[in-house]
């Protein structure tokens, strides 16, 4: 789990006393989340004067959305969403395998399809068909859904000559424990939501549009920390309790584009993944029970940062530079020598760098008794094989937090770059 960091999401309290109404607006029969959303759609938000509170314009009557629901990414634009805008608090990863006999006429009418829902339920508004209403009082709530192609998915649709040589398969590694059948996929759908009935109605909306065309491989469903539960913002925790993702490149560095994202070009790339990232995706069992035998240093010292702010050992706060040669009176180096933050760092590793954008899990207890918990590592870039692969493949080889971990699922998509207004995604793909 390299050492990377994303900001969360804007969120504003609502004012004290004010409730948000679970009902429909009286008299005009129109559930009044098509009503907020399409409020939010066209931008009619207020700010409150003298505060960042904002809320999207309702009718009268209507009690007013916080911010939190009132939140909404665009569907349309440069990149897919779900990429950049900061971690959610509920999401929902989904793989899916073509139906037998199903070929690129069926793909695209399914890609189609499920780019006019994802438009439609971020932008707060019910599906085009059948909406089974599991949403119908809340705001968009920062959803995005976000679409990419497994390496099979190009055989199955004829399609190999477009099939980038970045989407060849994961090496194997030491800490790998695969399970084949949660692994891969032909199409892959990422969710995220700050309310879980709204992940969980995209997530049912998407299952459903797929009809006859695809069947579900797997799915695994995760959370982060709400937006707003902390006193300010900070970077994540993990359920190992230490912040998660300190490091992350952010879009105001110089080469953020270039580490994240395939360019419009000079790239080997196909020119249908243009402005597209890449997204391996990871199922991380973490071994708590073992985790949690240690004490705070010895957790400090497999990691490298200090467990109650996340500065590095070697002093100072979670953004200071990590000081790689401090020794303490002893002579011996202040971070160790195997500490995940340490292997982990682009500069130790020719420049690597990922975006991480996990979610953590909890399916319950395992077999075993033990805790089947851990992340849904999700990490974005632009060459699979300089990012993910390099970081990981030093991490194989003496990562002091290997120990604790064991990576039991994995995949590797190609998300092409965000549709234009009147396109859907990877329409340069199947009809290129």
């Amino acid at each position: 789990m390299p050492d990377q960091s994303i900001p969360e999401a804007r969120t504003v309290e609502a004012p004290p006393g004010e409730a948000v109404s679970e009902n429909t607006s009286p008299g005009d029969g129109v559930s009044r989340r098509r009503l907020l959303g399409t409020a939010a759609a066209t931008g009619l938000v207020l700010g409150a004067a003298g505060g960042a509170v904002g809320y999207a314009s309702a009718p009268a009557g209507a009690t007013p959305l916080t911010s939190l629901g009132a939140d909404m990414a665009m569907f349309h634009g440069k990149h897919q969403p779900g990429i950049t805008e900061g971690l959610q608090a509920r999401g929902h990863l989904v793989a899916f395998d073509l139906a037998a006999g199903a070929s690129r006429k069926e793909a695209a009418a399914l890609l189609r399809r499920w780019s006019t829902t994802a438009e439609r339920l971020m932008a707060g508004e019910a599906a085009a068909q059948d909406d089974t209403e599991v949403a119908q009082d809340a705001g968009p709530s920062s959803l995005t859904i976000t679409f990419g192609f497994g390496n099979s998915f190009f055989s199955r649709t004829g399609l190999e000559k477009q099939r980038p040589v970045s989407l060849d398969p994961l090496p194997d590694f030491s800490s790998d424990h695969l399970d084949k059948a949660r692994s891969n996929g032909d199409l892959w759908v990422q969710i995220g939501a700050n309310d879980a009935l709204v992940a969980f109605h995209a997530l049912r909306t998407i299952q459903k549009d797929a009809g006859s065309a695809a069947r579900v491989r797997w799915q695994m469903n995760g959370f982060n920390r709400t937006p707003g539960a902390t006193a300010h913002k900070m970077t994540a925790r993990n359920l190992m309790g230490q912040l998660d993702g300190t490091r992350n490149p952010k879009p105001t560095e110089s080469d953020f584009d270039k580490r994240i994202f395939v360019p419009a070009s000079g790239s080997t790339d196909p020119a249908w993944m243009a402005n597209g990232s890449y997204a391996v995706v990871r199922r991380i069992r973490m071994l708590l029970d073992d985790w949690e035998k240690l004490s705070v240093g010895a957790q400090e010292d497999v990691v490298g940062r200090r467990k109650s702010n996340g500065a590095a050992l070697s002093g100072g706060g979670e953004t200071t530079a990590m000081d790689l040669e401090k020794t303490d009176a002893k002579g011996a180096l202040v971070v160790p020598i195997n500490a995940h933050a340490r292997i982990a760092r682009p500069d130790q590793n020719g420049g690597a760098a990922i975006l991480r954008r996990p979610f953590s899990y909890h399916d319950g207890i395992a077999a075993d008794g033990t805790p089947d918990a851990g992340l849904l590592f999700v990490c974005w870039q632009a060459d699979p094989l300089r990012g993910f692969v390099t970081v990981q493949r030093k991490l194989d080889r003496g990562d002091a937090l290997s120990t604790y971990i064991r990576h039991e699922a994995s995949g590797l998509f190609a998300v092409p770059g965000g549709a234009a207004k009147g396109e859907y995604v990877g329409q340069r793909l199947l009809e290129g």
